[in-house]
C-alpha cells in the first residue's frame, strides 16, 4: 500500500515531490508568519488525513482521529466553493 502513496501519481494522487514541497513550506515559516495554501495543498492534506483515519480504524483513539479529521476538513473546505473542489478530483 505504501508503494501506491509514494510512487508517481498513484491512486491517491500523491507524489513524494508534492509532499516534500508542502512539508518544507509548513515547517519553514517563523512564529508570526502564515503559510499560503492552495486548493491542491488542502486536498493533499485532506487525502493524508483520510488515509490516516482509514489506517487507524482498529486503534482505541479512532474517535479522536475522526473528530480532528472532520474539524480540519470543515475548516479547509470552506475556503473554496463546491465547484472548485469538484474540479480538482
Amino acid at each position: 500500500m505504501l508503494d501506491q502513496l509514494f510512487e508517481g501519481e498513484g491512486a491517491y494522487g500523491w507524489s513524494s515531490e508534492k509532499i516534500l514541497d508542502l512539508e518544507s513550506r509548513l515547517i519553514a515559516p517563523g512564529e508570526d508568519e502564515g503559510v499560503m495554501l492552495g486548493i491542491d495543498d488542502a486536498a493533499l492534506l485532506l487525502q493524508g488525513m483520510a488515509f490516516t483515519e482509514v489506517m487507524s480504524q482498529e486503534f482505541p483513539w479512532i474517535d479522536t482521529v475522526r473528530w480532528v479529521t472532520d474539524f480540519v476538513t470543515e475548516e479547509l473546505r470552506k475556503h473554496w466553493s463546491e465547484e472548485e473542489w469538484r474540479s480538482i478530483n
